[in-house]
Formats: structure tokens, sequence, C-alpha cells
């Protein structure tokens, strides 16, 4: 996982637009803005979010859902299970890393494919991987063969890695996956070569 970044020219903030439980009018236009910011990737597994995926407008903090203090700060689009996954353990792993933090990829590492805490005594970000279980072994598996293939790819194609990855995401970005694995195993940030969303 990779810090999320908010940006202050949110359409969200401009637009003043609150979640309102049940109003799926606003509530998609508020999906469709987060999206669009997230460049179609899941904040929490960073895997591109398809057509035919289900999607979750995720309140980081649940016990703000409803609330006046509930905010874009708060939203992040989700895959739906890893939404369903954490929605009754918030109480349990406090105090926790926000995926905001400016700090976030010094305390938790990336560790060839896996995602550990760079303290062992940072309960905060020890309690963002159990939460969103980052350290889910099927993800992390499926995430290590992902990068397996690719530099499998990369080297019987003869390509430089970002030049790779160019070629993939002008052919269909659903072949892009794991954008911090792939800025730490490759040495160059994909998320700077990601297109914008209309």
């Amino acid at each position: 996982m990779r810090r999320v970044s908010k940006v202050d020219t949110s359409e969200i903030i401009k637009e003043k637009l609150n979640y309102i439980e049940g109003n799926s009018s606003n509530n998609s236009k508020i999906s469709k803005i987060l999206y669009k910011e997230q460049k179609g990737f899941c904040a929490y597994t960073e895997e591109f979010i398809g057509r035919a995926d289900a999607k979750d407008i995720e309140h980081f903090n649940p016990t703000l859902k409803g609330k006046k203090q509930d905010s874009y700060e708060n939203w992040f689009l989700v895959k739906h299970q890893w939404n369903k996954e954490k929605s009754n353990k918030w109480t349990k792993y406090q105090p926790i890393l926000n995926p905001t933090d400016e700090s976030f990829e010094e305390r938790i590492i990336y560790d060839q494919g896996d995602y550990r805490v760079n303290d062992s005594k940072d309960t905060e970000a020890i309690n963002l991987i159990n939460l969103l279980n980052l350290d889910d072994i099927i993800l992390a598996d499926d995430r290590k063969k992902y990068l397996k293939r690719k530099k499998e790819e990369i080297e019987k194609f003869g390509i430089e890695p970002e030049g790779f990855f160019k070629i993939l995401i002008e052919d269909d970005i659903k072949q892009v996956s794991y954008l911090r694995a792939i800025k730490e195993e490759f040495k160059f940030n994909i998320w700077e070569k990601l297109p914008q969303i209309k």
C-alpha cells in the first residue's frame, strides 16, 4: 500500500459534497471523483478497479459515518471485499496510522512483496496492517507472483521497466497492479505515468 494523497482542489471539496446514506445519486458522484483522483486503483490493495468490480466508498474511521465530522479526508475508494473485511474491527485496532499520513511509507515498509512496520514498537502502523489485512497471505502471494511475471516479461522482451509498464498502461491499464511494489522493485514512480481519468 502506498500513502494516499488528498488534494485541496478536490471536486468533492469545491462542490461541498457530503456522503448521504441511501442517496445513490449523490454518493455515486463522490465515488466517481474518488475513482478519478485514485486513477482507478483501490486505495488499499492497489489493484485496478475494473468496471465489473464491486467497489465502495470506504469511511476509514467508520465511527464518523453519518456524522458532521465525516468528510473527504475520511473517504477512500476500495474494492468491496477489503471494505467488508475491515467493517467490524475498528475499535480493536486503535490507535491507528492514517493512510494519508506523510510518514506512511517510512513507517510501513515494502519488503520483497510484503509490508511490515519499520519499528516494532509503532503501534499505529501495526494496527493499520492488521486492520486492513495488508499482510494477507493470498494478497501478498498474488503481489509476489505478479512481480515475478513482470520481471520475467521485462527480461524476455529486453526492455527497460519504465518502457514496459508504459506499454501495459497504454495497452490495457487493468494489467497494472501494486503501484508501490512496482515503484520499489523497478525504481521508478509509476503513479506519475498513469493517465488522468476524465
